[in-house]
């Protein structure tokens, strides 16, 4: 087995003449990594105050899961942790290789990313800083329509089959202001995605099987903030029920999403897409959606309506939402805390929302069947605190409601079905 190999990068002290070998002789550029062959067992060590301005850090088809995994992470006694400063540098393209289940969604494009792991697994990213900011000057230059998307971190599956082991903790990523309108493309904070294979006969279907996103503070993002991950096989999950094996071929498993806090996020806060029995727990949205709408939201052409809620999973089998909280989420189409949207059997337990402008939470159209949401506390929302968007069989129990005067129960024009026991509602001044 290959020994592995620390690299150091750092500029405050380093020399591209330099071996990178040693914290004594670093590399000074990031573009010294990006040209290396890195094997399982490498670690790639940023210097603790060094500023990587207009730089990124991209790995492809790397790791393995049978040896020691990558890492990405600092050394150093520096107080500020390394800093990766991307300024819409680090493009590539991205391509799921075919439309997505609505037909309005942008499927490919560049995308300028910070860190970009491309068919690598089995590595931990932590304990950095990223930006990746484009400066402007108006709200029409900002809202431009065809503006490219944007990263602090992409992932992607493709011509690997399943990826596992992908660990990023501890990560400061803000202002990122990508595309405010391209949901499923590369474009946020952090967002995982799975691509056609060049012959997924040949290697398998491209998906996930353990994604742990832990600690991170993302702040100033657009559009997403953290979003694990949208695949080219939406076609096999388009069913009111799903079963365990569609996930275990076709989508994602063990997924944990824990202890992270999103502030001023774009579009929507946290979503866990196509898997199965995902965890997000212990995770604070305070406020997102903050350009889905009228001004912002300007020139959105085919795409879809001004849609966005905080902490929420998509087509997901038994997705588990516990100990979360969601504030101030700005009115939109949506615009609430907690959406079980178009899956079978969310539970959302012991969450608390408060002044989110759409209300708590929102049982989303005919294929969210067998959810649950229990235990919850709900204060001071607004619009209306709960939304049965034509579902079907919503259950509501032993929750507290404590709303304002004036604030309906369940928000205007939803007609779905859901059954309500126990809960309790506090009128409050």
């Amino acid at each position: 087995m290959k020994k592995s190999t620390l690299y150091y990068v750092s500029s405050l002290n380093g020399n591209n003449s330099n071996d990178g070998l040693t914290p004594q002789s670093p590399f000074l550029t990031l573009d010294k990594i990006n040209d290396l062959s890195i094997n399982a067992g490498d670690k790639i060590l940023l210097e603790r105050d060094s500023v990587f301005d207009n730089q990124f850090l991209h790995l492809k088809n790397c790791g393995d899961i049978n040896c020691e995994p990558i890492e990405i992470a600092s050394y150093g006694d520096g107080d500020r942790p390394p800093f990766i400063n991307t300024n819409g540098n680090g493009i590539w393209l991205q391509d799921y290789g075919m439309p997505l289940d609505y037909s309005g969604h942008v499927y490919k494009g560049n995308v300028s990313s910070s860190i970009l792991l491309y068919d690598t697994e089995n590595i931990i990213v932590k304990d950095i800083e990223i930006a990746n900011k484009e400066e402007y000057t108006t709200p029409q230059n900002y809202s431009a329509p065809n503006k490219m998307d944007r990263t602090g971190v992409a992932v992607v599956a493709q011509n690997r089959g399943t990826l596992h082991s992908i660990t990023l903790t501890n990560l400061f990523i803000h202002d990122v202001n990508g595309n405010v309108y391209n949901k499923h493309m590369n474009n946020g904070g952090i967002y995982m995605t799975a691509f056609k294979p060049d012959n997924e006969e040949k290697t398998g279907v491209a998906r996930y099987d353990g994604v742990t996103v832990e600690g991170c503070y993302v702040k100033n993002v657009s559009r997403w903030g953290i979003a694990v991950g949208y695949t080219y096989r939406h076609a096999d999950f388009a069913t009111k029920f799903l079963d365990d094996e569609t996930f275990k071929k076709f989508g994602n498993e063990n997924i944990l999403i824990t202890g992270n806090y999103l502030k001023n996020v774009g579009g929507d806060a946290i979503t866990p897409m196509y898997a199965l029995k995902p965890l997000v727990e212990h995770n604070v949205s305070d406020s997102c959606a903050l350009e889905i709408n009228d001004r912002y939201y300007t020139k959105a052409g085919k795409r879809m309506g001004k849609v966005a809620a905080a902490i929420w999973p998509w087509k997901c089998k038994d997705a588990f939402l516990i100990y979360n909280e969601a504030v101030d989420t700005k009115l939109n189409q949506d615009g609430m805390a907690y959406d079980a949207d178009s899956g079978d059997g969310t539970t959302y337990k012991y969450n608390y929302s408060r002044l989110n402008e759409g209300g708590c939470v929102m049982f989303c159209l005919g294929e969210a069947v067998n959810n649950t949401f229990t235990n919850n506390v709900s204060y001071d929302d607004l619009g209306g605190i709960l939304s049965p968007s034509g579902n079907p069989d919503a259950y509501v129990a032993d929750n507290e409601f404590y709303m304002r005067k004036g604030v309906p129960l369940k928000r205007k024009r939803n007609h779905g079905k859901m059954t309500l026991k126990n809960n309790k509602i506090i009128i409050i001044d």
